[in-house]
């Protein structure tokens, strides 16, 4: 072995690790320059939830007047053309109000359970819904006793925790998709697993995955002083609902108390979907807007475009559209079946809004 080494030439010897350092010292400095772009360019900052409302209203106002503009432009040549705010000129010379409510831009939030029917098509279904243009998506954490949810979603909870999902697993897909969506997500979950694993160091987890807020349909006025301490502190916006039943002075507490938005409950009872939206949902709305200007959003049984767009005319700032999408997800043939219903679904929601 020594013989050997003394036999070969000392140039060759110092040529060959010369040659070979580099060559590899090249390739090196030029995959650093190649990807380290790509990974900023990835990532998307979402607006929180009451940004989100805040964006909508402008793009409404903007919206309202194009379409003034737009009105007096078109007046019959022998008719005077006036300018004012509020109304428009119709074609026969009459001014008419316009319905600012009409105008504005009203938030499509959908729901869909965690993990049914698994995370990975959950995953998925959050691209899909932020691809399609929801304003705002509430992701459902998988509950036991779901004493709010209607057949439709406590079947898909029972499915999902079945499979073995767990807070820890939705919180690691999350961790993976947040950073590619551009819509807030709003995490809809009970009171008690918020407890089991301490309300401070849930909100921190919750915060770190880039979750903008809470829906908690089931914790009590009095008992949310604690949670929204805790939500401020980490900046996470804590929606609370109200219904037909609550009293005027207990629905102004509420109304008070809410952050990111107003979740007014439509009818008396659980979730899922319905053959028509109840009339009184159009007083419903007044009332709370009479009491606050947060952004009210409505929710439970709307199930269909003309729903949506009832709802939206009625003056909501946004629409909750729950168990009809959990359906398409949950009985679908396969998730790619799934997953291509909801896409169709959500984009005929979405063209039914202002």
């Amino acid at each position: 072995m020594a013989a050997a080494l003394k036999s070969t030439p000392p140039s060759l010897q110092l040529n060959r690790p010369e040659t070979h350092f580099l060559v590899r010292l090249k390739p090196t400095i030029v995959s650093t320059r190649r990807f380290a772009p790509m990974a900023s360019f990835t990532a998307i900052r979402s607006l929180g939830i009451g940004e989100t409302f805040s964006n909508l209203k402008k793009q409404g106002k903007t919206k309202g007047a194009q379409k003034r503009l737009c009105a007096n432009i078109h007046v019959e040549p022998d008719m005077s053309i006036e300018f004012s705010v509020g109304c428009v000129i119709s074609k026969d010379g009459r001014k008419e109000e316009l319905n600012s409510r009409l105008l504005a831009k009203v938030a499509l939030i959908p729901y869909i359970t965690a993990g049914d029917p698994d995370l990975k098509t959950t995953a998925e279904a959050l691209k899909v819904l932020d691809a399609c243009g929801c304003d705002i998506i509430e992701l459902g954490v998988p509950y036991s006793d779901p004493l709010a949810d209607g057949p439709v979603i406590q079947a898909a909870a029972t499915r999902s925790l079945a499979r073995g999902t767990n807070f820890e697993a939705i919180t690691s897909m999350l961790k993976e998709v947040v950073p590619l969506v551009s819509c807030p997500i709003a995490l809809f979950t009970y009171y008690n697993p918020i407890l089991k694993r301490g309300i401070g160091k849930f909100m921190s987890t919750v915060k770190d995955i880039g979750v903008h807020g809470l829906v908690v349909p089931d914790v009590p006025l009095e008992e949310t002083g604690v949670l929204r301490k805790e939500a401020v502190k980490n900046k996470l916006e804590l929606v609370l609902l109200t219904t037909p039943t609550t009293p005027t002075e207990r629905m102004k507490a509420i109304v008070e108390a809410a952050d990111g938005f107003v979740y007014l409950v439509s009818s008396v009872g659980v979730t899922g979907a319905r053959a028509s939206i109840s009339d009184r949902v159009q007083t419903l709305l007044r009332d709370i807007k009479e009491s606050t200007t947060k952004p009210v959003a409505v929710g439970f049984g709307i199930s269909k475009p003309e729903h949506v767009k009832q709802v939206a005319a009625w003056g909501a700032d946004g629409v909750i559209v729950g168990s009809a999408m959990v359906n398409l997800l949950g009985e679908a043939k396969s998730p790619e079946e799934g997953l291509k219903e909801l896409e169709s679904f959500t984009k005929s929601l979405k063209a039914a809004l202002p």
